[in-house]
């Protein structure tokens, strides 16, 4: 478990890719500098779409927790 305290949350579970990435560009684009916003997905391929557009986006992915049934991904806004 993590201790990071999010901004926001998006919760991006049940729905197909890209849906998730989808979700959580939408509410990045609305995020402050500095802003951390945790997307829940149950999507493997969140998995590599998360951490490959937080690069490209110039925004930190700052962790990534797995659970059984889900994953949760905390990316701080640059």
């Amino acid at each position: 478990m993590t201790d990071i305290e999010p901004d926001e949350t998006v919760d991006g579970r049940g729905a197909a890719c890209p849906g998730p990435l989808m979700d959580l560009i939408g509410q990045i684009r609305d995020a402050e500098a500095g802003d951390v916003v945790r997307l829940l997905s149950d999507t493997d391929q969140s998995l590599t779409d998360v951490p490959e557009w937080a690069e490209e986006a110039g925004n930190e992915l700052l962790a990534v927790e797995e659970f059984d049934d889900h994953n949760a991904f905390y990316v701080e806004k640059s």
